[in-house]
């Protein structure tokens, strides 16, 4: 308990570390920041090693930060999230302020993955898991029936993580940061092999490749495939990334934050939705023609997959991308056309332009992999925005997300049901 709140009628009042701490809902380490920053005064204990704070003056910011993060006085509900990592505006987006197309040209996913960690770049950085996290996952993704989807099998790997890790709870960046940098590659080696592999080294693009699909590898694919885990691996607040939020404000571990984000996108207008991009791409190259299929959809009134993004006015910058190194790929020929016919055919009638979940189908379709591969990269890919996510949660004030509900129901007093 503090000794003394925060008064304005009594200026001079003095907080420790811990109950700034606890007024402004953070770590104690993150008060230094803020005094690092210039956003708070400090002064040292006479004699001590510890730090005093104006009891005034860390209300104020506490003030300040609900009224910038959107929250609403006394309900404990916030209306936006603040956050380092993405921004998307005008047909770009940006991780850490850096164009992130060009940041996937240029970078493995891995790279990319540290960038938004820690804002370093580590160049020729590689995941490794210890073997023992590795056969306990793959054990518990064995005795799952035939048929489970991918977004099940890497759940259920993650929770099998978990239990093998007794320090999960430690939520220190540096301990945070372990687990990511062995639970991505885990959950990759916890995935059955459609092709024989000796060892599960190297990048992870070609650790995922023989996973998806049972063809030899070229170095053009491997390039598209590890771009698009670099263009997928974060993007803003997504359904999945605000679940994941919603679990580190409650100070859930990493790998059940990530078991979160998982969940939820397992939808079909999430991660599965490259599944039915996927499926359409494959129709429009069994008909020929673009046109007898999208009729079939607009009659059924169902929407057109891979076209259309909420957050792009103009065409999704990653498919874009995919689009273009796709080109490299004599394969991909047909399942290109087929996504241009697709993108035409639909702009007679409405001007959607191309996402990335129909680039996605693009690369899946032309390289003989399942409609559910594209759902297996989206999830790998994500979850190292995930834990960037988590990161920086861990870092607010605990139980934020906690929105206050608006009461429809009839009013009380009723009388009890018989």
């Amino acid at each position: 308990m503090r000794d003394q709140e925060p008064d304005a009628g009594h200026p001079g009042r003095r907080l420790s570390t811990k109950e700034a701490a606890e007024l402004l809902g953070v770590k104690p380490e993150t008060v230094y920041a803020y005094v690092s920053r210039g956003q708070l005064g400090s002064r040292r204990v006479p004699g001590g090693r510890g730090s005093t704070f104006d009891a005034n003056e860390v209300e104020a910011l506490a003030r300040r930060n609900r009224r910038e993060s959107g929250g609403t006085s006394g309900s404990g509900s916030e209306l936006s999230v603040r956050t380092r990592i993405t921004l998307i505006e005008k047909d770009r987006y940006y991780f850490r302020g850096v164009d992130a197309v060009e940041l996937a040209a240029r970078h493995s996913y891995e790279e990319i993955a540290e960038w938004l960690w820690t804002g370093r770049l580590r160049p020729g950085v590689a995941f490794t898991a210890p073997e023992a996290s590795v056969a306990v996952a793959r054990h518990a993704v064995a005795a799952l029936p035939e048929h489970t989807g991918p977004t099940d099998r890497l759940r259920v790997a993650a929770i099998a993580a978990a239990v093998a890790d007794p320090l999960r709870f430690d939520l220190t960046e540096d301990a945070v940061l372990g687990t990511a940098r062995i639970l991505v590659p885990t959950l990759v080696a916890a995935l059955p092999p459609m092709r024989p592999t000796r060892h599960d080294t190297g990048p992870l693009a070609h650790r995922l490749w023989p996973r998806l699909t049972g063809r030899d590898a070229d170095e053009a694919s491997l390039r598209v495939l590890d771009t698009a885990l670099g263009l997928l691996v974060d993007h803003d607040l997504a359904a999945s990334t605000l679940a994941v939020r919603v679990a580190a404000s409650a100070r859930a571990h990493p790998y059940a934050a990530v078991s979160a984000g998982l969940g939820v996108l397992e939808g079909p207008l999430h991660g599965a939705a490259s599944g039915l991009a996927h499926r359409l791409l494959l129709e429009v190259l069994d008909q020929g023609d673009a046109a007898p299929v999208i009729a079939e959809e607009l009659r059924a009134g169902r929407r057109v997959p891979g076209l259309g993004h909420r957050l792009y006015p103009g065409e999704d910058p990653r498919a874009r991308a995919l689009f273009t190194l796709l080109e490299d790929i004599p394969r991909a020929a047909p399942a290109l056309a087929a996504a241009h016919d697709i993108v035409a055919t639909t702009a007679r009638h409405t001007p959607l332009h191309a996402n990335v979940d129909l680039a996605l189908a693009v690369l899946t379709v032309s390289c003989g992999m399942p409609a559910s591969a594209g759902e297996t990269i989206f999830a790998v890919a994500r979850t190292a925005g995930w834990i960037a996510h988590a990161l920086e949660e861990y870092g607010e004030r605990p139980l934020r997300m906690r929105p206050s509900g608006h009461y429809v129901g009839p009013r009380p007093p009723q009388p009890l049901p018989e």
